[in-house]
């Protein structure tokens, strides 16, 4: 049975040797554990999750059977990164399931921002559980259960967002071989097992993923104006070199028109808006100031390249009084 709780005594994973060392102890620790039976494990393309299904396919290669779920509120690129790294370039056991429309038909009209969480959290669930029916010899659920989520949990802060949800006849043994690390701590490890860059260090990601960053009822063209527009800003941080200075970043499109003048007539289309903030622990952040000169060249491209946006807006809101996200 694989460890489960921290040793107090236990060195921070700070370096390649280190993340070596506990690399083969995991895998030693998993292949004892799971015997010849397949694990199941839902790969959204963030940072713990990926870890997780790199660590077990250097364990178990094609034992392990990955589902990556494309509910259509994933930024641009991600799911295709998915494939290509885990597909790809390490022969995972992927299973790839487009629920784009499933998902966006489910949201039709919802503009409540808990009602649109529970409906993406709600249906990600039916999917996976559809999909691990129809698998044989699945013995064990793999999640990407970190340290801090066990304190968060224990301490009464948030609930264990890994925990439960699966229906009673998907009741497997639980695999959570990062468990005890916190999030630096994944990070090192998943340089060590070959993990781009832009996986290993993908900016924090709400669960609804783009679900609330598309104000109100989400749209399909709003949607992929925030998908466009977040592209953008992110390709201009890479470039300017805030990629790594700046804790998170993204867009935010509400659910109204704005006025506006586009090639001498009249446009009523959605303002955009920037968000760039820094913090240690999310409870509370700083807004990054960002050279006006990148801003205006970033608002340039936006209103000239997204399709239905006029304006662009920079929140200047630290947390508090704002939150990060604004749903």
């Amino acid at each position: 049975m694989p460890v489960l709780v921290r040793p107090e005594n236990m060195e921070r994973i700070t370096t390649p040797a280190l993340a070596e060392r506990f690399i083969e102890e995991q895998i030693a620790d998993i292949r004892a554990y799971v015997g010849d039976k397949k694990v199941l494990l839902a790969l959204s393309g963030g940072v713990d999750s990926s870890v997780v299904a790199a660590l077990l396919i250097r364990a178990i290669g094609r034992q392990l059977v990955c589902v990556h779920v494309n509910h259509g509120l994933l930024r641009k690129g991600e799911p295709e990164q998915v494939i290509r790294v885990f597909r790809g370039e390490m022969d995972a056991n992927l299973i790839y399931v487009d629920a784009v429309d499933r998902f966006l038909d489910k949201l039709k009209g919802v503009s409540d921002p808990e009602k649109k969480r529970r409906i993406i959290g709600g249906e990600f669930i039916e999917v996976f559980a559809e999909e691990a029916r129809k698998l044989e010899g699945i013995g064990f659920l793999a999640q990407g259960t970190i340290w801090p989520d066990i304190l968060e949990s224990d301490a009464g802060i948030k609930a264990h967002h890994n925990a439960g949800g699966l229906p009673e006849d998907l009741k497997f043994s639980l695999v959570e071989p990062v468990r005890i690390l916190f999030k630096d701590e994944v990070r090192v490890v998943g340089k060590a097992l070959g993990l781009p860059d832009g996986m290993v260090y993908r900016q924090p990601f709400p669960g609804p993923g783009l679900g609330v960053r598309c104000l109100g009822a989400i749209t399909r063209d709003r949607l992929e104006a925030v998908r466009e527009s977040d592209a953008i800003l992110r390709e201009e941080f890479d470039k300017n070199g805030l990629a790594g200075k700046v804790w998170q970043y993204f867009t935010i499109i509400p659910d109204v028109r704005s006025v506006g003048v586009k090639d001498g007539k009249r446009s009523d289309e959605w303002p955009v808006i920037i968000r760039a903030v820094n913090t240690r622990d999310a409870m509370t952040a700083t807004v990054e100031d960002v050279p006006f000169a990148l801003l205006s060249h970033i608002t340039d491209r936006i209103t000239h390249e997204v399709k239905g946006v006029n304006r662009v807006l920079y929140d200047l809101t630290p947390k508090p009084t704002g939150t990060i996200e604004w749903e």
